[in-house]
């Protein structure tokens, strides 16, 4: 395709996971080890033919499987090394490599990383999503039975599963903002669509998250070759996030203390959204069920008359990872940075009031973007643990990589000063991945060798 072709995305040969938010109740994800190149071939040909694409559903099917793979994964599939050495430079690498620009050290770091995540045992991950628990489980017995057949074995497994009201594990709705994405026109309407009739926004051009689409800067993005293994793929970043929740509660509280208003605004304030989803730059001083649940109003916000952050922080958590309209730069920047976000909590709840259980629980993380240095680590780096872009000094995201040290500045006139900051998000496992589209499939079980 020509940059300056009309986009019309292959959805049947893009896999759903890409472009579609499944949003099902119940998800695995399972990291597997291939041993003999030519069966792990075959096993990639077998289930190539199951794997969900984007094609727009008549009905919400009751499973979704995804596959990708990592960069040992290609090489145990015979990958050719000329290649493989056509793939970004932090694929090759590996998360764990690039943990210093991360920001993954003390327990994040990943000598501490569990699952066999951050080595190089990890070849695959198989993502299965299900609309009930017996139903995810058959799809993961039938899974495994093939991958028994192939010699391949799992390295570990992950389950996940949505909880009430669609909260994460610090009772914040979850899930709201995605970027459009050109081209989709089935799409629900997200951030992009909520302002289109205010003239702000348009859909972010599909080359920012597919490979083989012309991106914001009009040019198809870099991609590994041929082209037939690369076109409608998409770059894969999965981490495990640990949630300290007493941690984060205990911090909250002892703020709110000494803070002039009451911990439920403070919450808000450090995030950028009331619990329920009502987003500071619209409603700042209360929740508002109502435009929360109002997929045309809850994201048509910029914070262009904002500028101060007495609305909505300049370092809340959702300004951070999405400064919209609020940098000194035009909005194909920002979109430049964009990612489409695919996260499930793990672990039971901690009900209120009862100290830390012990129980691992937390977020399973995943994006999707053409450009991981560009996308992912430049807002894990950049936006969560920087100020600088936001004139905002040493402060970093509330959800950042803290020593204990740190401070959130909430504006204000004064300003008020959430600290010391202690680490309440931390990283056991992480790797990036490479999910190829059904095209893609197809070369690495029928041409890889």
């Amino acid at each position: 395709m020509k940059p300056n072709e009309t986009v019309r995305l292959d959805l049947d040969a893009i896999q759903g996971l890409v472009l579609r938010g499944y949003r099902m109740p119940v998800a695995d994800y399972v990291f597997v080890h291939f041993g003999d190149p030519a069966a792990a071939r075959s096993w990639t040909g077998r289930i190539t033919g199951h794997v969900t694409t984007a094609a727009p559903w008549q009905n919400k099917p009751d499973t979704a499987l995804n596959v990708a793979f990592t960069a040992a994964g290609l090489r145990a599939l015979n990958l050719p090394e000329e290649l493989l050495r056509t793939f970004s430079t932090p694929f090759l690498q590996g998360m764990a490599a690039r943990s210093a620009q991360l920001g993954d050290a003390g327990a994040s770091a990943p000598e501490h990383w569990v699952g066999g995540l951050g080595t190089e045992r990890v070849h695959a991950l198989v993502l299965l999503s299900a609309l009930a628990p017996e139903q995810l489980s058959e799809r993961v017995e039938r899974l495994e039975a093939t991958l028994a057949e192939a010699g391949a074995t799992v390295v570990s497994r992950r389950r996940a599963a949505l909880l009430p009201d669609g909260v994460e594990h610090f009772g914040y709705f979850d899930g709201l903002s995605q970027p459009d994405v050109e081209a989709l026109d089935d799409k629900p309407l997200t951030e992009q669509g909520a302002m289109a009739g205010k003239g702000r926004w348009r859909p972010v051009r599909a080359g920012e998250f597919v490979l083989g689409y012309p991106d914001e800067e009009g040019v198809l993005p870099a991609a590994p070759a041929p082209d037939k293994l690369a076109r409608n793929g998409s770059y894969l970043v999965y981490r495990t996030l640990r949630q300290d929740v007493a941690a984060f509660r205990a911090q909250l509280a002892s703020a709110a203390r000494v803070y002039a208003e009451d911990e439920d605004l403070l919450a808000a304030k450090l995030v950028g959204r009331w619990r329920d989803g009502t987003p500071l730059d619209i409603s700042p001083q209360r929740r508002d069920p109502a435009l929360a649940a109002d997929p045309h109003r809850n994201n048509a916000f910029s914070y262009e008359d904002d500028p101060s952050g007495y609305r909505c922080p300049i370092g809340a958590h959702i300004r951070r990872v999405n400064p919209r309209a609020s940098l000194p730069f035009d909005g194909k920047l920002v979109n430049r940075h964009r990612l489409i976000r695919r996260g499930m909590p793990y672990g039971q709840p901690l009900p209120p009031g009862v100290p830390d259980d012990g129980v691992d629980r937390g977020l399973v993380f995943t994006c999707l973007q053409a450009d991981i240095e560009r996308q992912f680590e430049f807002v894990q780096s950049q936006w969560m643990n920087d100020g600088n872009a936001f004139g905002l000094g040493d402060d970093k995201d509330v959800f950042g990589d803290h020593d204990g040290t740190g401070k959130l500045t909430v504006n204000g006139v004064p300003p008020f000063f959430v600290h010391p900051l202690t680490r309440t998000v931390t990283v056991s496992g992480g790797e990036y991945f490479f999910m190829p589209g059904i095209n893609g499939l197809r070369y690495l079980a029928e041409s890889a060798d």
